[in-house]
């Protein structure tokens, strides 16, 4: 006997599991592909032998693209109303970048160590472009999907934090592995990276798959295929998002985020190598430090519902401020007792993290939610775009001013050779780019973000009101 589907009042599958399942196993495919680069570093000034300041100066460069491509591909999305998909506009881009996906990850990651240094430059920057093509035009389209999948605001925590999930796992999996498959004698070897990219795509194009074919689309458009497109204009798309509290709160917390994590990721790295002597120990202990979003993701629709996503993350920032803190100060010795005080700080920290991360995507569908409450349209694109933009801007700064600063308190490329006055100051630098990701946090969630418990149930009052009327 054919099981029978539940169906909501309007006719729709009856949000559940399948859905949380389906919206996580989308951030897993993304992070199948983005863990990888926190080996870009390593792999480009270790293996491939490229300058420090050179790569740093790259990065940048292509993360400037990166972040200005996002906006343009979200209008695109918000535009394309001339044509029909089967599964929803949202939903085919998604395909389309977890096709390009399969392949493009492991261009960044070419293995010719003993090429002219203008084609190293050339190779880095042709594969990384090509790979952030495809990635972005996967996971514009896959963030917005939230704040189309349900308007229920107990719905939205709960696959906000089961997108944490998908990507922790996305990122545990990478971290835990990559250290003991791509490394020999503490040495990366550059050719196992290349190999082991193309495995992680064939996987994250998998997992795409069936987050496609279990998604439901439940919020219509209130925009009709066909209808003319409005002309996509930068600034007034500017000028909107920053009007928008909610979207630039939770955009310095995510900009403070990658900070403390993705421009800190290479120095982690080379802290193991040269500190604790131990690489193969980063994985496990990063590993560790994560298990409490894995903690939280149970409860965080009771958590969201009984305190508010604003209040919830806010103190979440305040936990992550306090135990960054204790991370410069705190007696860290490059021994096993150091590698403890260490994990046993960045538990806390990730406790903090935790409680934001559960809730950190719920707040993006509430900031689309705060656009069409004050200007009348959704965007759903345009401000996850935007969103991600600023991110990314993230992601391409804090790695380049860690690199920088690695190269100024005296790195030179050697990790396994570094002096221990090196070495020390790259400890403290890990410190400080935590610390610093953290306050920006702080500063986005508690005191930019107004979008308390109180004021969210004001406007889904109001916005179903007005669409009663229409």
């Amino acid at each position: 006997m054919a099981k029978t589907v539940r169906l909501d009042a309007k006719g729709y599958r009856k949000f559940g599991m399948r859905d949380n399942l389906a919206y996580a196993a989308g951030d897993f495919g993304c992070n199948m592909s983005f863990a990888l680069k926190g080996t870009m570093a390593i792999f480009w000034t270790q293996f491939m032998q490229m300058d420090s300041l050179v790569y740093a100066g790259l990065l940048l460069i292509c993360q400037i693209w990166d972040a200005v491509n996002d906006p343009l591909i979200g209008a695109i999305i918000d535009n394309d109303k001339r044509t029909t998909y089967k599964r929803g506009k949202f939903l085919a881009y998604v395909w389309l970048g977890s096709l390009g996906m399969l392949v493009a990850g492991s261009c960044c990651f070419l293995p010719f160590p003993g090429a002219p240094a203008m084609v190293k430059n050339i190779l880095f920057v042709g594969g990384y472009i090509l790979w952030d093509a495809f990635y972005t035009i996967a996971n514009v389209p896959y963030g917005s999907l939230m704040s189309l999948i349900s308007e229920d605001a107990g719905d939205r925590a709960s696959l906000s934090a089961w997108r944490g999930v998908g990507g922790m796992i996305g990122s545990m999996l990478p971290m835990v592995l990559l250290p003991i498959l791509m490394y020999e004698n503490n040495i990366l070897v550059g050719e196992r990276v290349f190999f082991t990219a193309l495995i992680m795509g064939a996987v994250g194009f998998v997992s795409f798959q069936f987050m496609i074919r279990n998604t439901v689309i439940r919020v219509q458009s209130n925009v009709a295929v066909g209808e003319e497109a409005e002309k996509f204009n930068i600034f007034k798309a500017m000028g909107n998002f920053l009007k928008n509290r909610p979207a630039v709160g939770a955009t310095l917390a995510a900009m403070g985020m990658f900070i403390g994590q993705s421009g800190a990721a290479s120095a982690v790295t080379v802290m193991f190598q040269s500190y604790f002597k131990d690489v193969s120990m980063s994985g496990l202990v990063s590993m560790f430090s994560m298990l409490p979003v894995l903690f939280f993701t149970p409860f965080a629709r009771k958590l969201a519902n009984k305190f508010g996503k604003k209040e919830m993350s806010a103190f979440g920032a305040v936990i992550c401020v306090i135990a960054t803190a204790a991370l410069i100060v705190a007696p860290i010795t490059p021994d096993g007792t150091g590698i403890l005080v260490y994990v046993g700080i960045q538990f806390i920290y990730a406790m903090g993290l935790g409680l934001y991360s559960t809730v950190s995507w719920a707040l993006m569908g509430d900031a689309i939610d705060y656009n069409e409450w004050k200007t009348g349209k959704r965007e759903e694109g345009t401000v996850y775009s935007l969103h991600s933009f600023f991110r990314k801007l993230a992601q391409g700064i804090g790695p380049s001013l860690c690199m920088v600063l690695m190269t100024w308190v005296g790195y030179t490329g050697n990790a396994a050779g570094e002096t221990m006055a090196v070495a020390t100051n790259i400890r403290y630098l890990v410190a400080a780019m935590f610390f610093t990701g953290a306050l920006f946090m702080f500063i986005g969630l508690a005191l930019i973000n107004n979008m308390s418990k109180k004021n969210l149930t004001r406007m889904y009052n109001e916005l179903n009101t007005r669409k009663a009327a229409n």
